[in-house]
């Protein structure tokens, strides 16, 4: 049998594997989105046993041996077959010492932790999904102990899953730089900063005004209607299901509209990221491979570079009064741009500003390095959460719903916080290269972010999921991740925006 005959019948299996994470990730959208509040334990249950189909195909051995023979011997596979047997390989040496009974007590033991969770916050408090915070990270451990290879640390194993190549090491120094730049701008900010007017902030807008703005943003964006879903969550995120069915999320205050114009600007990256990557990466099972850092570059790009721009807000400005009648009447574009740029330290990650987020994220790492690494306990997380937002951001933080209760991420998945930054750091990066292309802000300013969307289609999205980060990085702008063009966008925007000396 040749390695093309192989692949095609790799390619048959993948087709029903697929299908079945589909039907998973959809009724994990159900639960998020629509599913009430009683139903959502049988959810979870239902996601589980579809685990476990899900488990026994993709540890039958013609798949296993497949991938096996196709990883070592890969003479005539396309470079695309290639990167994806890598990839189903790689993925096959992590999971391959998992039980199916493992694997099944982990997918309940996940899914419960999302409903505790959720009614621990709503309730405020932490005991509440305590005990399902330390068996996620119990059972996280252990899988990670089970590998055949293994990092300095299973937090070093967690960060190079989700960033590869990413250790601690890396991310140290990575978050020293940030502090020693991003800490003393906070604080000459406060001391020296002038003031920025933001009474209109907590003016009202009637939620279906504010869903009329996302659907409007979101097409801005470039983001094909026939192929998106637009509805509402606890916590907003975005997920496909093949190139054709991509969902973004986003959550309404009615006080608050521009936590859901930021929230879904996020989540529009991440969704033309979906919809762009190239049509052959998907039928050779190659597409989604990017790393967490690689998407997050995007959500974070559109939200923040693209949507906090004062070119931007002079072009949704005029959209922005038409929808919400005369709400803003008495506001100026500069007042906008000013104040959706407050650089004030605060409570909640999703609606800090630009340049405390990364504080926000340093916080998470550490505190993840330490409980993943034994060096703390679950019970030691809410107060050295607070301690570390009263150290870093000069807040105190008054509950555990306003405190380490705040992001869902912790109930499955550690290691991917840091993404967030690095994220910001590789938006940054890429924008002093884009800008050598062209005007960036004055296609910003005309309503032009197609121009930026298939820039990014041609440059970034078309690798991604074919390429390590160093060398998609490298690829896009000529050299490896260099922290100190964010540090020096931020610098210069701030600086400007509050008047510095």
């Amino acid at each position: 049998m040749t390695n093309q005959q192989k692949w095609k019948k790799l390619s048959g299996l993948l087709n029903d594997i697929e299908a079945y994470y589909r039907c998973v990730g959809k009724v994990a959208f159900d639960m998020e989105c629509v599913a009430p509040p009683a139903g959502m334990e049988q959810a979870g249950e239902d996601m589980a046993i579809l685990g476990k189909k899900i488990f026994a195909m993709t540890h039958a051995k013609p798949y296993v041996r497949l991938i096996e023979e196709l990883h070592a011997d890969h003479e005539g596979l396309t470079d695309i077959q290639i990167s994806a047997v890598n990839y189903l390989y790689d993925r096959w040496a992590k999971e391959k010492n998992i039980s199916a009974k493992l694997s099944y007590e982990m997918d309940c033991a996940f899914n419960k932790a999302y409903t505790d969770w959720l009614r621990a916050k709503q309730a405020s408090d932490f005991s509440q999904f305590r005990g399902s915070f330390e068996k996620v990270i119990n059972y996280t451990r252990q899988t990670v102990l089970l590998r055949d290879e293994q990092k300095a640390t299973v937090y070093d194993t967690l960060l190079d899953d989700y960033e590869k190549g990413g250790s601690i090491e890396q991310l140290d120094a990575f978050f020293g730089a940030l502090k020693a730049r991003v800490i003393p701008l906070v604080k000459r900010i406060a001391a020296e900063g002038k003031p920025i007017r933001s009474d209109f902030l907590s003016r009202k807008v009637p939620i279906p005004q504010q869903e009329a703005f996302s659907r409007y943003l979101l097409e801005l964006e470039g983001l094909e209607k026939d192929r998106l879903v637009l509805m509402t969550t606890e916590h907003p995120f975005t997920d496909h299901y093949g190139r054709l069915d991509v969902r973004v999320t986003t959550h309404y205050y009615e006080d608050s509209f521009i936590s859901n114009i930021f929230s879904t600007m996020h989540e529009g990256g991440h969704a033309l990221f979906m919809q762009n990557e190239p049509k052959a990466l998907y039928d050779e099972h190659a597409a989604d491979h990017m790393t967490s850092a690689m998407h997050e570059c995007i959500s974070r790009f559109f939200e923040n570079i693209v949507g906090r721009s004062e070119a931007f807000i002079s072009f949704v400005m005029p959209k922005l009064k038409e929808l919400s009648g005369d709400t803003f009447a008495d506001v100026s574009e500069r007042e906008l741009f000013e104040a959706v740029n407050i650089a004030t330290p605060s409570l909640i990650r999703m609606d800090a500003d630009e340049l405390t987020y990364p504080l926000h994220i340093l916080i998470r790492y550490e505190l993840e390095k330490a409980f993943v690494n034994g060096a703390i306990t679950v019970d030691d997380v809410p107060r050295l959460w607070n301690e570390k937002y009263r150290e870093y951001l000069g807040v105190e933080v008054p509950s555990d719903a306003l405190g380490c209760l705040q992001d869902v991420h912790w109930t499955g998945s550690y290691g991917y916080f840091p993404s967030y930054a690095l994220g910001n750091a590789y938006g940054a990066q890429i924008l002093r290269t884009m800008q050598k292309d062209f005007d960036v802000y004055a296609a910003i300013r005309a309503g032009d972010l197609k121009k930026i969307g298939d820039w990014l289609t041609e440059r970034v999205f078309s690798i991604a999921s074919l390429t390590t980060p160093d060398e998609w990085i490298r690829a896009v702008t000529g050299e490896g991740l260099n922290v100190e063009y964010y540090l020096d966008y931020l610098e210069e925007k701030f600086t400007k925006l509050y008047e510095l000396k």
